[in-house]
């Protein structure tokens, strides 16, 4: 019989929850950072992916966003009232509404991206370069397998499976 101090420890020591623990920690600065500045993080979002490549549709937007159509209408509506992004009907397809920023919502999105990068500076602080590069391609390859599905095994022609089973 196991007592609960092995499975907390097991737990610890999974990268899965050393991910979402970083992701947690982060998004709580983020948010009270940008909540400073008037600010959500999914509007933090918005706002920088519009930046990237204007004139998206919500739906795109939401993607790029991580977050549902009905949520990114939301928001997009909270931005429009702002005066942040102004959204106009795409030219061949009248019922798709195109956002893009406005000058208030081009300077919001520069000063925001300032604060976002020195909560970033703070949290790779305890890692040299070659970590912080090492770090993100692993990720990058963490996220790549998971939305690539399972992949059959190239040897034996059966799914990869997790070692821990899960």
């Amino acid at each position: 019989m196991r007592d609960d101090r092995t499975v907390e420890g097991e737990v610890e020591s999974r990268v899965g929850y050393q991910m979402k623990r970083a992701q947690h920690a982060l998004r709580t600065e983020m948010d009270e950072a940008l909540r400073e500045m008037g600010l959500t993080g999914p509007q933090y979002a918005a706002l920088s992916g519009l930046q990237a490549a204007p004139d998206l549709s919500g739906a795109e937007l939401a993607r790029r966003s991580f977050v549902t159509p009905q949520t990114m209408h939301q928001i997009l509506t909270k931005l429009e009232k702002a005066s942040l992004i102004v959204r106009r009907s795409h030219p061949e397809h009248g019922r798709v509404l195109q956002a893009s920023l406005t000058e208030k919502g081009q300077r919001t999105v520069f000063k925001a991206h300032r604060v976002v990068e020195s909560i970033e500076e703070r949290m790779l602080a305890r890692l040299d370069r070659d970590e912080i590069h090492r770090l993100a391609e692993a990720l990058n390859r963490c996220a790549a397998s998971l939305e690539s599905g399972r992949k059959p095994n190239r040897q034996t022609g059966h799914e990869l499976r997790s070692r821990r089973g899960y």
